[in-house]
């Protein structure tokens, strides 16, 4: 059955990653895709009215982006499951972009990973990789924000990325939900 999993859910957000990157959808078309993703995250708070704002100018990337975002609010919420599925999006949609192997390869490491705490670990290996992916393909629309805290990473500080300048912190999540500051706007 892992292994079903462990190639079943790479091909679906590789289809998925494909029909996010079209811009021609039928307005149908895109409304079911809207309330599909709905359900799939309820509960999770993505800051969906931020992402929108948020538009890289490489539109696979920008895809992976969207998953990255969906990884840090998974983590800022605890949520070991919705973390599994994000990076397993990521990992797909990273799949897609040749100079991304060794980011591809972290993210499966956090879909693999048991705990939490081995998940924050690796996110801030994949930010330290994905930062500078998307200050290099720049973007097309809205603000985005380099975060830094200093206390994670066993004290050493780690880097992520986010679409509002409050801190939400996903080393942390609710222990320490405001630990850190914005460091740089990418816009």
């Amino acid at each position: 059955m892992k292994n079903v999993t462990k190639w079943a859910m790479p091909v679906a957000m590789i289809v998925f990653l494909s029909a996010c990157g079209s811009k021609n959808e039928e307005s149908n078309t895109s409304s079911y895709q809207d309330s599909t993703a709905h359900e799939h995250h309820e509960g999770m708070d993505m800051g969906d009215k931020e992402t929108g704002k948020v538009e890289l100018k490489d539109d696979k990337l920008n895809a992976v982006y969207q998953h990255y975002i969906h990884l840090t609010t998974a983590l800022i919420n605890s949520d070991v499951a919705e973390a599994k599925i994000a990076s397993s999006a990521i990992e797909a949609g990273l799949g897609q972009i040749l100079e991304s192997s060794s980011t591809s390869k972290i993210a499966s490491k956090i879909t693999e990973a048991k705990d939490i705490e081995e998940q924050r670990g690796l996110y801030s290996s994949l930010s330290n990789e994905f930062i500078p992916m998307v200050k290099k393909a720049g973007l097309s629309r809205g603000e985005l924000y380099v975060d830094f805290c200093p206390m994670a990473n066993k004290a050493k500080g780690a880097y992520w990325l986010s679409n509002q300048k409050e801190i939400k912190n996903p080393y942390f999540g609710d222990k320490m939900i405001s630990c850190g500051e914005v460091k740089e706007t990418v816009n």
